[in-house]
């Protein structure tokens, strides 16, 4: 729950109810939603300075208002380079520096047209200058000094002892530390239990109304269930009110049940977001071997996956297959990739050319690399917080040991996945990307600077060529050239296989009839619960 350095779509739902965000998304027309600012910014004709005169009624806890000055702290202190937020880094580029004119007018000025200008906003909550930074340290940097390669942070004795303190656990797991604007605070956290939020008292949002200035629940309690059984029984016994987050499987069962379909409603909701199976193209050689280094032995690896068991016995048949990152309703896809399809015979061949025989005849492939031989076993990472990930797992290990490939399931709790994937502790791992209606921007997924940094371009994929084109598109605007750029650069992303792309992802839905104001929609979280208005006792 780091105001910076926090990464989880978990995280990402909180924000919504315990800070304040510049712009905000506005769900129900996929537009951007002012919440700070009074209004969309105004933007000079050269297109590269914002101008956003900021609401005058903002307060933090401590009931000062929230200025520009503020705004300023809250992005210069994510670009800082010691501030370990590198997935967040690269959106902030195109900003060059923010001019604060009054406590209620800043101006952005940006370095080229990025094509996320409008949208990055939205991204990054605002925080308390004065609170986490009492002696206003960072005002004596700019933004160029932070974004210039040379600039040696770790040499300034007082700004890496402001990044030490700013990057201290304690705001991100810590409820006292964990502060913010929005209408709610977190009350308790039990760790891998539940999170318990609580409408504050006094607060600047009484009176008003708004997506995120509604706050009718005065207690919101997140509950952590990987039980299948129990998150059923849960539900049918009303011990739940709702959930943006259930398994294929259970919410077909329950939407099955009489009992459960009189007190509930619910709904399958496409999403911009994909399942996907990455794999390291960088290994070590020592830790992780060099087993998917070229692209024929990735390709094999994408033809052995049962698409069509997983999407029948995990997916349930609800999910569609995808052939590229980018969301099929978007202008930018590119719809001249096919799907792969499971093909054993073609992955054996294609392994053969990619020079893996079985040399000993222990039913193992095998080739010699670095002057050594080297078995086609690895292990295969996947969340056992998600338990249709351990069904996927399990399934791919069998159809690949068809072809003397050896996958060994690796199931971890969420922390030590997310820190193996972001260091490249891997071989081969099952995750998710959660999308957004915006234009992409994939520098973070898939510049070579985010595998450096440890960003999100886990598995090591691009080159010179391909970073040229991610950096054109960045500052290429909508339309017919940016489409062309985009689909050029699926098509190397298809050829190079750095990932299986696997299904788009439809959110389930669930909320009891008991509340009012139900909309649901199609960016994630999917469902904002301070919206969720009592109208009435549970039915019997």
């Amino acid at each position: 729950m780091h105001p910076t350095n926090g990464n989880t779509a978990q995280r990402q739902e909180i924000t919504l109810y315990t800070q304040v965000f510049l712009t905000n998304t506005d769900f129900k027309k996929l537009d951007l939603y002012p919440q700070l600012a009074a209004s969309k910014p105004e933007i000079s004709a050269d297109g590269l300075e914002y101008t956003y005169t900021l609401k005058d009624y903002l307060k933090w806890d401590d009931g000062s208002l929230i200025t520009a000055e503020d705004v300023a702290f809250s992005f210069k202190a994510n670009v800082c380079p010691l501030v370990n937020n590198p997935h967040a880094k690269p959106y902030l580029e195109s900003i060059k520096d923010i001019k604060v004119v009054s406590p209620t007018k800043v101006i952005f000025v940006m370095r080229d047209n990025y094509v996320q200008n409008l949208y990055i906003m939205t991204d990054f909550p605002l925080m308390q200058r004065a609170y986490f930074d009492k002696d206003n340290l960072l005002a004596n940097y700019t933004f160029d000094q932070f974004l210039d390669k040379k600039f040696v942070a770790d040499k300034d004795a007082k700004l890496k002892a402001w990044a030490a303190e700013f990057n201290s656990p304690k705001y991100g797991h810590t409820p006292e530390d964990i502060v913010g604007a929005g209408p709610y605070k977190i009350e308790s956290w039990e760790s891998g239990q539940t999170i318990t939020l609580v409408k504050k008292k006094n607060h600047w949002s009484e009176g008003k109304t708004g997506l995120f200035e509604n706050a009718f629940p005065d207690k919101i309690i997140y509950k952590i269930n990987t039980d299948l059984n129990s998150t059923k029984l849960e539900f049918l016994n009303q011990v739940y009110d709702g959930t943006a987050s259930i398994d294929i499987k259970t919410m077909l069962e329950l939407k099955e049940d009489p009992k459960f379909v009189k007190h509930f409603n619910y709904k399958f909701m496409d999403t911009y977001n994909y399942t996907y199976i990455g794999m390291n193209m960088k290994p070590d050689g020592v830790k992780h071997s060099k087993i998917f280094t070229d692209a024929k032995t990735r390709r094999a690896m994408a033809l052995l996956i049962p698409y069509n068991d997983i999407n029948t016995i995990v997916n349930k048949n609800i999910y569609n297959r995808i052939a590229t990152p980018v969301s099929k309703w978007k202008d930018d896809c590119n719809k001249d990739l096919k799907l792969i399809e499971t093909n054993l015979e073609e992955a054996k061949k294609l392994l053969a050319e990619a020079g893996w025989k079985d040399s000993d005849g222990d039913q193992v492939l095998d080739k010699i690399v670095d002057g050594k031989k080297l078995d086609f076993r690895f292990k295969i990472n996947y969340m056992t917080t998600t338990p249709a990930w351990e069904t996927t797992a399990k399934l791919i290990s069998e159809s690949m040991r068809k072809a003397n490939v050896v996958a060994e399931l690796n199931g971890l709790e969420f922390g030590t996945f997310i820190t193996g994937i972001t260091t490249h502790d891997f071989d081969m791992m099952i995750s998710s990307v959660t999308g957004s209606a915006g234009p992409d921007d994939f520098k973070q997924l898939w510049h070579t600077e985010s595998w450096i940094t440890n960003g999100s371009n886990n598995v090591g994929f691009g080159n010179a060529k391909t970073d040229a084109i991610i950096e054109k598109l960045r500052i290429t605007p909508l339309g017919e050239e940016r489409n062309k750029l985009s689909k050029e650069l699926q098509q190397i992303i298809y050829d190079e296989q750095p990932c299986i792309f696997m299904f788009g992802q439809k959110r389930r839905v669930i909320m009891h009839k008991r509340f009012g104001n139900q909309e649901y929609y199609y960016e994630k979280p999917g469902i904002l619960l301070n919206n969720m208005k009592l109208i009435s006792a549970s039915p019997n």
